[in-house]
């Protein structure tokens, strides 16, 4: 699902989207096939049809919490990277958000665990001059190019920022009140 254009500023062009790593699905994945194969087993070791029924309904009740709604949570999860800004966007039902403007960045670092190397993955942490504080991500695919990416993406905000200011004569500065 690609990020809508009605949502970015005059300018702004979306650099690359994610999806949290596909990591995030290997227990749900887990979960439904335990789910299937002892469902499966306990349905047809029983005659019973009163069994049978319950032991369908537990599989259902099982299914939603720890497949389906991750599953949902993994596909509504995305981190956008614009030309401008990090946007991070997550939510079934509620949606929760977050934008970091790419001139607030100071430091951009990556955590990756032992399975984070073997599945390529980790954290990316990126810290902000912003009064909300640091912007972690969790469960980035590629984290250490992501990472090289914003550092890119950073310097040429800043390019632009510096050569728009110049244009207009050097920084300006606003004008006082009253005057």
């Amino acid at each position: 699902m690609a990020y809508p254009q009605k949502l970015l500023a005059d300018g702004e062009t979306v650099q690359f989207e994610l999806r949290p790593h596909f990591r995030a699905l290997l227990v749900p994945i887990l979960i439904l096939l335990a789910i299937v194969f002892v469902g499966s087993w306990l349905f047809f070791l029983t005659d019973n049809t009163f069994l049978r029924w319950a032991i369908l309904i537990i599989a259902i009740v099982l299914f939603f919490p720890f497949v389906l709604v991750a599953f949902l949570r993994w596909l509504t999860t995305q981190y956008v990277f614009t030309n401008r800004r990090i946007i991070t966007r997550r939510g079934i039902i509620t949606k929760q958000g977050r934008d970091m403007p790419l001139s607030k960045v100071n430091n951009v670092s990556f955590d990756i665990s032992v399975m984070g190397r073997i599945l390529n993955y980790g954290a990316l942490k990126i810290d902000s001059a912003n009064t909300e504080g640091d912007l972690v991500i969790v469960d980035v695919p590629d984290v250490e190019r992501i990472q090289r990416e914003v550092y890119r993406l950073h310097e040429e905000d800043d390019a632009r920022r510096r050569s728009r200011s110049d244009e207009l004569g050097g920084d300006p500065v606003p004008p006082t009140d009253g005057t």
